[in-house]
């Protein structure tokens, strides 16, 4: 098979189609023969060297995620058959041809979607979703702060937010972004390129503040974040874009009786990832099939041209998901 590795840590020039092995699926597990896949920041950072694969999984085939068919089984696999149309996270491995994974870890793609389209959904979509209804624990009517709100895991927490009755704020550090996002459910967008980010959120929110926040940035961001949490606002740390380091406040937390929360779906145990992928496959699947929940794809690449779709990424210039097909 043909798969996307990494012969270095550096830039997109490390980055080749390389021939490896194809792996029999173990016995609770199917085979899947990948059509698309999606980029993701943790693909950016496991290039750079600062980002390694977690155990069992290919340290130098890069990809959390995948949309295909169903190409072998193994012999206790019992909610697939062959040529079944799936999808799913995965630790390492999604920009591969073939991949193998547990039956329980993938979901139906809904009839109504090509590969290109279900593989904007698995990573951005579960994240998102754990992050605001387990991590963050958002009730209707509650309002939320999504950094990033124009990137893969930003537009599904705005659209996941929106059919709950959550109120929207989300920052970009660009307008056409935000306006972008207008048109999936937000209701407020804040440029957040300068430092008076957070007097605007207080502003939107009668000086309030907001019950919660997804933060996909972090760094210097972490600072204002605090100050825009309302009394007991929760937020959950994400993404690290702008860095794993930053100064906390902890007089603030404190009077605030804040709650932070850190959170990632790629090194956690196959349980947890299982119990994610059902809950959502469950409760939100159908709502894809009915137009509520869409996946968002900026643009669709070859894998041949995987290289041009590190440095898009690295350029930020997405809105959605940049999505790889095989051709």
């Amino acid at each position: 098979m043909k798969a996307v590795v990494y012969t270095a840590a550096g830039g997109p020039e490390v980055v080749e189609i390389q021939d490896r092995p194809l792996h029999e699926p173990g016995v609770s597990q199917i085979r899947v023969r990948v059509h698309a896949s999606a980029l993701n920041r943790a693909d950016i950072s496991q290039r750079l060297g600062r980002y390694p694969a977690p155990p069992g999984y290919p340290a130098d085939i890069p990809g959390l995620e995948f949309a295909g068919e169903v190409d072998a089984i193994g012999a206790a696999v019992t909610m697939w058959k062959h040529g079944d149309r799936v999808m799913g996270i995965t630790g390492g491995g999604g920009h591969a041809e073939f991949l193998c994974t547990h039956e329980r870890e993938v979901m139906a793609v809904p009839a109504n979607l090509s590969f290109d389209e279900a593989a904007a959904i698995p990573e951005a979509f579960l994240t998102a979703y754990d992050a605001i209804f387990s991590r963050l624990d958002v009730r209707s009517g509650e309002t939320l702060l999504i950094h990033a709100v124009g990137s893969g895991v930003g537009t599904a927490a705005l659209q996941l937010a929106s059919i709950s009755g959550i109120r929207s704020i989300g920052t970009s550090r660009t307008q056409s972004k935000l306006d972008k996002a207008a048109a999936y459910g937000l209701q407020t967008g804040v440029i957040s390129s300068d430092e008076s980010w957070p007097a605007r959120v207080l502003e939107a929110t009668d000086g309030i503040g907001v019950q919660a926040l997804l933060d996909l940035v972090g760094g210097s961001y972490l600072d204002g974040s605090i100050k825009v949490l309302a009394p007991r606002g929760r937020l959950a740390s994400v993404g690290l874009t702008a860095g794993s380091r930053a100064e906390l406040d902890l007089g603030a937390v404190m009077r605030k009786r804040l709650t932070i929360v850190g959170t990632v779906l790629r090194a956690r145990p196959i349980e947890e990832k299982i119990t994610v992928t059902r809950e959502f496959s469950s409760l939100m699947l159908s709502k894809f099939e009915s137009g509520l929940l869409r996946p968002i794809v900026d643009r669709v690449i070859p894998f041949a041209e995987i290289r041009s779709a590190h440095a898009a990424m690295e350029r930020n210039e997405s809105f959605g998901k940049i999505v790889l097909r095989w051709s």
